[in-house]
């Protein structure tokens, strides 16, 4: 039976997160952890995460946390949500520009505080609600339809310096990456666990995917 690892560090819903892994397949065994050598043992990575960012470094770094996530970034098939997406790459203007994990590079920036929709609507800050998700070729979108609606809640995005790590963007309403992706590694803005159909249909393919992205 095939496990997955969703690291515990003290921020995020980790057991919605579990709950909806083993609703996407009877057939893996889901273990909340924050032991280094369970991570190194499982065969797959979940990085959830919300909340300031400036917290969450602060506790991957005083768990000792950080290296083992950098570590298994590179070998396991390895997925990132929420605030730990934004936690992969170099640095987040939030908090006084906090360095983050630096494995993707590139910068998390606050959306503006001015944004008008096309009525000239002001839009609310944090982005949250349900927002559609516009795809490149991969296979965890396997079976979910260009254009899915999945759910946000977030006040920064992330901006990677290589166009090419983008996977997915978002209107909001700029364009945004709401999806990177890089070797074995995916990682998305949204919450799968809360958007239904489309979001388990997501983890259910990152739950048989192989690391590869051909």
């Amino acid at each position: 039976m095939s496990s997955v690892a969703v690291i515990d560090y003290g921020m995020g819903n980790l057991h919605s997160i579990e709950k909806a892994l083993q609703h996407a397949s009877a057939d893996v065994d889901v273990q909340i952890v924050s032991n280094v050598e369970k991570i190194r043992l499982a065969d797959r990575i979940v990085f959830p995460g919300v909340g300031a960012i400036r917290d969450c470094m602060q506790a991957l770094d005083n768990s000792g946390l950080s290296p083992v996530i950098k570590e298994v970034a590179k070998t396991k098939p390895f997925l990132g949500i929420c605030l730990g997406m934004q936690a992969l790459l170099t640095d987040s203007e939030e908090n006084a520009q906090t360095k983050c994990l630096d494995i993707f590079k590139g910068h998390v920036e606050h959306f503006s505080k001015d944004l008008i929709d096309a009525d000239g609507n002001k839009l609310k800050i944090p982005h949250m609600g349900w927002n559609q998700v516009t795809q490149k070729a991969h296979p965890l979108w396997d079976g979910i339809p260009q254009n899915s609606r999945f759910y946000f809640v977030h006040s920064y995005y992330v901006n990677p310096d290589n166009n090419e790590d983008t996977i997915a963007t978002t209107d909001y309403p700029q364009s945004f990456t709401s999806a990177l992706a890089k070797d074995n590694i995916f990682a998305v803005q949204f919450h799968p666990e809360k958007s239904q159909t489309v979001g388990l249909q997501l983890l259910k393919n990152f739950l048989s995917w192989d690391g590869k992205i051909k």
